[in-house]
């Protein structure tokens, strides 16, 4: 049985979350809203939301973690030439920021399967408050001045936490990515948490991580200075 947060309830610790074998596995909690403080809060302790339209607030805590340090972070031959292609195409413009809340519905729309997602106007609104807060951020594919692809993420101190991405042409979602990590690279932001693990993440070089190891490292490095200023790269040196 998980605990119902009131709006004033704390977080348990992440220890208590369900285990595979009592169904759910990482199922901390339930209830509380989706204010930006409490949403800070859950960031700094290895706590995420995740909930479908209908559901309460579900509140998680995996083990083990999905993260991807940039320094692993694997471009395929073909995204370094598309990379280098765009960069001399003036058509393409790569942006950070500019259109937070058309990324994350862009996210929320459904995929070519037809599957909705589960991010939520409410999901939606807690973000943007985020964004808007100065702690949320998005990472942005144009093409002859129209949004194509894009990925969007909350940052504490020096900790990343990537929640979804999407692409309207071939490849946008991973240069928006990439131009991401690079980024964050060079702000010495050396992991990004991606939650739950997929072969897809596996692929762009993310890996499990136990949860203890994830949190201690977490505890760290939201206490680091923040990046004070969210401008795209110009280009990204696809050779490293």
């Amino acid at each position: 049985m998980i605990p119902w947060l009131e709006i004033d309830s704390p977080f348990p610790d992440v220890s208590c979350a369900l285990t595979e074998e009592q169904g759910a596995a990482g199922l901390l909690a339930a209830g509380a809203d989706l204010s930006a403080a409490r949403l800070l809060d859950a960031y700094r302790h290895g706590i995420f939301p995740w909930f479908s339209e209908g559901q309460p607030i579900l509140w998680w805590s995996t083990d083990p973690r999905m993260v991807l340090k940039t320094s692993e972070f694997k471009l395929s031959g073909s995204l370094k030439k598309t990379i280098k292609k765009i960069a001399k195409d003036p058509r393409w413009e790569i942006r950070f920021d500019s259109a937070f809340e058309q990324v994350m519905r862009a996210c929320a729309a459904p995929r070519r399967d037809g599957a909705g997602t589960w991010i939520s106007d409410n999901i939606v609104a807690g973000y943007c408050a985020l964004h808007a807060a100065g702690y949320a951020h998005s990472s942005e594919v144009w093409l002859d001045g129209q949004l194509v692809g894009g990925a969007y993420g909350v940052c504490i101190g020096r900790m990343f936490y990537g929640e979804s991405m999407f692409a309207r042409v071939t490849d946008a979602s991973k240069i928006a990515m990439a131009y991401l990590v690079f980024f964050l690279r060079a702000h010495d932001v050396k992991m990004i948490d991606c939650q739950q693990e997929t072969a897809h993440l596996a692929s762009l070089g993310a890996r499990p991580m136990p949860r203890t190891e994830f949190i201690a490292w977490v505890a760290q490095a939201v206490d680091q200075p923040a990046i004070t200023e969210w401008r795209a790269p110009s280009n990204i040196n696809t050779s490293n």
